[in-house]
Parts: C-alpha cells; sequence; structure tokens
C-alpha cells in the first residue's frame, strides 16, 4: 500500500514539475501560464499532447523538438524527476499530516524559483507572494515549536540578507531576501542560519567551478537561488540531524 501511495505522489510531483517548469520560464516575462499553449522555443510549434507527457516525452522525443529537431533543454526533465522525487520524501518524512501540506508548498515554491533564477536570474515577487502567504497561514494550522520560532526566522533571515546587501552595495539580490523571510516562516531560526551557512558553501562552490570554465573572473554572474533552494531543503528535512551531529562533537 505505502508504495502505490508513493508512486502516487512521485506521478503527482512529476505532472506538476511540467507545470513548473512553465510558471518559472513565464511569470518573469509577465506571460500568462495558460496562453499560448506549450511550444517549442525555436520553431514556435505547438506541442502535442503526446509531446508534453513527463519524463516520457523527454526520453522519446530523445531531448529534440519532434519538429525542428533543436535539443530541448534538460532542465524540464530534472525538474519534472526533482519534483516527484522530492514529493515521495515529503509524504515519506511527514505521513499525511498538515506539514506535508507545508512541505509540498515550499517544494514547489524553490522548484519554480530555480527554474526562473537559472533562466533570468530573478525571483519574481509574484511567485514569492502567493506561497508565503498560503505558508504563513499554514504555520497557524503547523506550527513550530515553540510557535512564534517561525516568525523570528523569517526576521532573522530577511533581516541578515539585507544588512548583507546594505554592505555589499547591492551584492545580494532583493530576490534572495525576500526568499529567506519565506524560508525563515517555514524551517524556523536555528534551520534559517543554517540554510544561510549551507548556501554560502555551495553557492562559494558552484561560483569557483562556473567561473574556472568561463574564465571571465568575477564579473560573471551566477545565481544564488539554486543555492538556497538546495540549502532550504537539507535543512527542512536533515538539518536538526545534522546541527545535532556537529555540536556534539563538542560536548
Amino acid at each position: 500500500m505505502e508504495w502505490i501511495i508513493g508512486m502516487f505522489f512521485f506521478l503527482y510531483g512529476i505532472t506538476f514539475g511540467s507545470f513548473y517548469n512553465v510558471v518559472g520560464l513565464r511569470v518573469p516575462l509577465k506571460e500568462s501560464i495558460v496562453s499560448p499553449p506549450s511550444h517549442c522555443a525555436t520553431c514556435d510549434r505547438k506541442l502535442k499532447a503526446v509531446d508534453l507527457v513527463p519524463l516520457f516525452s523527454y526520453v522519446f522525443l530523445r531531448g529534440k523538438c519532434r519538429g525542428c529537431k533543436e535539443k530541448i533543454s534538460a532542465i524540464y526533465p530534472l525538474m519534472e524527476l526533482l519534483t516527484g522525487v522530492l514529493f515521495v520524501c515529503a509524504y515519506v518524512y511527514f505521513g499525511f499530516r498538515w506539514e506535508l501540506v507545508v512541505a509540498l508548498l515550499f517544494i514547489s515554491m524553490l522548484v519554480i524559483l530555480t527554474v526562473s533564477d537559472l533562466k533570468y536570474m530573478l525571483i519574481p515577487n509574484k511567485i514569492l507572494l502567493p506561497f508565503g502567504v498560503a505558508i504563513f497561514i499554514l504555520r497557524f494550522v503547523s506550527p513550530l515549536t515553540p510557535w512564534w520560532d517561525s516568525l523570528l526566522g523569517a526576521v532573522v533571515g530577511f533581516g541578515i540578507l539585507f544588512l548583507i546587501a546594505v554592505m555589499s552595495n547591492g551584492g545580494m539580490g532583493g530576490g534572495d531576501i525576500k526568499l529567506f523571510f519565506v524560508i525563515g516562516l517555514v524551517l524556523g531560526t536555528m534551520q534559517t542560519l543554517f540554510t544561510l551557512f549551507l548556501a554560502s558553501l555551495i553557492g562559494a562552490i558552484v561560483g569557483m567551478i562556473f567561473l574556472k570554465r568561463t574564465k571571465q573572473g568575477r564579473k560573471t554572474p551566477v545565481p544564488f537561488g539554486p543555492s538556497i533552494a538546495v540549502a532550504a531543503l537539507i535543512a527542512y528535512f536533515y538539518g536538526s540531524e545534522i546541527v545535532g551531529w556537529y555540536t556534539s562533537l563538542f560536548y
């Protein structure tokens, strides 16, 4: 029975992951997410139903458009697969509790923002606001312990990123600052601080690899959103265990 439920969440996840690709690519451009229908970005060919089956279509078409044969970005199946796996992880970790709803919303937001930031280096308010409001309301139904820790985490996350932005003269994007407010609502104070540390570490590693490949020096922009998303998910599912293990080394 458990594997059937898990399969349901996986199929549910890859289906929504396909939709999240559309949202992440269109919302930053202020385009409708329903019109025009899905089409090839190169030849503008309208995609048929068989071209839109999550994961399967990419494999069946060998990663190319059926019409112009232009390569399809691997970001599409990657985000579909990632969303499916994360939805299953959320179910396994939380079961049928209200926190599962928080987890699914949190994962959905991070997937969309990752697509947007990778493509445009932009974290839109139109994505942050509805998810932030929904998570804020859900925190009254599924509160942290203590209940005010989510509010404190939001203030701390926003405040630290805001100070970094001020001291670095805009070195931190406004979208990243507001994203940490929502992360604070979900994770609370300690795990938000852990997310900031981990995101900085991941971002530094990714930045060094990216800069080394391009050989364009420090002027090459690197989106920070994906690093934040990865760090936030690690903190959400395993942060308490990691922090507990680390502090145990000193006692």
